[in-house]
């Protein structure tokens, strides 16, 4: 039991550097022409001409849109890390204008993060002080946007997710230990293949071993495809074996032999359907795609670990134990 534990929370210290983002051609196979694309015009122009943001003032409750537009563009360019505002395009109306933002790092940076937040922390100010509005859009701010908007839904997805599965644990196997072990020893699951994907396709570990060219940010939507797929298989393997367990108890087995009769039964389904699981996404890691790369290696990693480390090896014991 504490070989596991630890273990596994070995291979779970990346994920304290989990960076989540949408990915965009700087995560491109090299060599490809969306690869090459970004690379020349990264070197010609700036890291941040791959990923402009859009700001739209609307000036429609300003005594002079013309100069609130001006002031605005005064203001961004002020901001840190942005390298070039261009001047305002107004609409037909002339109470509505649209400027490009080039900021200095590239559209997957975090620091073109930071700049999207300050710009909007700004946008109050100016709002107060010109009576324009300004908002921030293009498909860089908006994969920011998604980013987070999947980051903050991942705890209460989580929380849902597992809160139902020990709930229905629960009333079949009628304890509280049972699906608190079963529901623990998943996140331990969980956080153990992030640190490998981290390691791996945001580090760079190994990426030779993998056949990963490219490195960087994680893709904001593999944690609730992860967690959805994973959490689902690992039940079903628990469920497998510890009814077997049980059911030897019931019949009147000691309880040692109740769990080793058990095991010796579920692991043989356990461990076939394992291993077609893990050969499946496995394959996914031949691809070219980073971004396909990542998920097939989170879930073959995923389920290798949960159905061997955990489920085969850390349930057998906590049974035993209790």
């Amino acid at each position: 039991l504490l070989a596991t534990v630890v273990g596994l929370g070995l291979v779970a210290l990346p994920a304290t550097d989990l960076q989540l983002s949408m990915i965009g051609d700087a995560a491109g196979t090299p060599g490809s022409t969306q690869r090459r694309a970004y690379e020349q015009l990264s070197e010609a122009f700036g890291p941040g001409f791959n990923g402009p943001l859009m700001l739209v003032v609307d000036a429609a409750g300003s005594a002079d849109p013309q100069a609130a537009a001006q002031r605005v563009a005064q203001g961004i360019a002020a901001v840190p890390d942005v390298v070039q505002v261009t001047p305002p395009t107004f609409n037909q109306a002339g109470d509505t204008a649209i400027l490009t933002v080039i900021p200095a790092t590239g559209p997957s940076d975090p620091a073109t993060e930071d700049v999207v937040h300050a710009i909007r922390d700004q946008a109050a100010g100016i709002a107060a002080a010109t009576g324009a509005t300004v908002a921030v859009t293009g498909s860089t701010a908006i994969s920011i946007d998604v980013s987070e908007m999947l980051s903050d839904a991942f705890a209460p997805y989580l929380a849902v997710v597992v809160g139902l599965a020990f709930v229905l644990l629960l009333l079949v196997f009628r304890s509280v230990l049972v699906p608190l072990k079963a529901t623990l020893g998943f996140l331990l699951s969980v956080v153990a293949t992030f640190g490998a994907v981290v390691a791996v396709f945001q580090w760079g570990w190994l990426k030779d071993l993998f056949g990963v060219e490219s490195t960087g940010p994680i893709i904001s939507v593999l944690p609730i495809l992860l967690i959805g797929v994973l959490f689902g298989l690992a039940m079903d393997y628990e469920v497998f074996l510890v009814t077997r367990m049980r059911e030897e108890h019931v019949h009147g087995a000691a309880p040692d032999a109740s769990v080793i009769t058990g095991f010796r039964h579920g692991a043989r389904v356990v461990t076939a359907a394992a291993i077609i699981m893990v050969s499946v996404f496995a394959g996914f890691v031949l691809s070219d795609d980073s971004m396909i790369q990542s998920v097939g290696f989170a879930l073959a990693f995923g389920i290798l670990v949960d159905a061997f480390v955990v489920r085969m090896t850390l349930v057998p014991a906590v049974m035993s134990l209790l």
